[in-house]
């Protein structure tokens, strides 16, 4: 059995083998190495109407950060950002494996023209899937986990899941906005009114996950909201290496230049978490959007 996976439901899979097993997909049409690319110090990958880079930062060892994108040019893109949780282990293929089988599976809901929030569930699903294959339960090692969020984009509308605090913000001048709620302890202190937001800030919690993709959370579903465009502006996903120096929507649209290129944004952006310090991996993946 050779070392890949399914990229739609993470099920292994050997070379010779021309469909899945698990779910039937055609596997000439897309296979995923289990363990990611060699070197992932820093990846750049643009296509129409989208860019994105993860890069290591400067004080990590490893990137343990993940991203994958599809286009269609007709029916639009899906997008996925994930983010290694670093106390478990060999948590950069798992953010790899997530990212992988998550956007295939919304790549082919695109294609199908199916319902985008079922398929963020889907893709969860999937994703948990991989990671969970990933796992050694006969071991004292921690079960592989990360982070998760996508975006599936069809015209002016954006439908967004998430798990975790990788983060997605719509990036539109003063009326920026932060679009997902992060699944941390503290996050959820702040709902209960246990915490204020200003004390969230500094509270010990602030990173502690209360859901994520692994096998040790068990299957989750995502939470999902939709977005539509009444304006230009860009959709982000991001990874907490960002929005450790840029927190709030209006501090990320600060450093957005205006008009740029999905490119120029995301190298604008990654420059900035760099130049302030760079202490985690950070990735940035930007889609424009428009109401025409």
């Amino acid at each position: 059995m050779s070392e890949s996976s399914c990229a739609r439901c993470g099920a292994e899979v050997a070379a010779e083998d021309r469909f899945c097993e698990e779910c039937g997909r055609d596997l000439r049409v897309e296979r995923t190495p289990v363990g990611g690319p060699e070197d992932r110090n820093r990846v750049v990958v643009t296509l129409p109407g989208v860019g994105g880079i993860s890069d290591r930062g400067r004080v990590r060892q490893r990137n343990e950060d993940s991203m994958a994108f599809g286009v269609t040019a007709d029916r639009g893109l899906a997008a996925v950002v994930c983010d290694g949780v670093a106390s478990s282990d060999r948590s950069e293929r798992a953010s790899q494996a997530a990212a992988d089988t998550a956007a295939a599976v919304l790549f082919d809901a695109l294609v199908e023209q199916s319902d985008p929030a079922r398929a963020t569930t889907d893709a969860v699903a999937a994703a948990y899937n991989a990671v969970s294959r990933l796992s050694h339960p006969d071991t004292e090692q921690s079960a592989p986990s990360c982070t998760f969020v996508s975006a599936v984009v069809r015209e002016a509308r954006a439908t967004i899941g998430w798990l975790g605090d990788s983060r997605a913000y719509w990036v539109a001048g003063a009326r920026s906005r932060r679009l997902t709620e992060d699944d941390t302890w503290a996050a959820q202190l702040v709902a209960d009114g246990v915490l204020t937001e200003e004390q969230a800030k500094t509270d010990s919690r602030g990173h502690v996950l209360s859901r994520w993709v692994g096998a040790d959370a068990g299957l989750l579903v995502p939470q999902v909201v939709v977005h539509d465009a009444d304006e230009p502006g860009v959709l982000l996903l991001c990874s907490d290496g960002l929005w450790n120096y840029l927190p709030e929507p209006e501090h990320v649209a600060a450093v957005v230049p205006a008009g740029a290129s999905p490119q120029d944004v995301v190298e604008r952006l990654v420059a900035v978490a760099l130049e302030w310090g760079g202490h985690d991996n950070v990735t940035v993946v930007a889609i424009p959007m428009s109401p025409a």
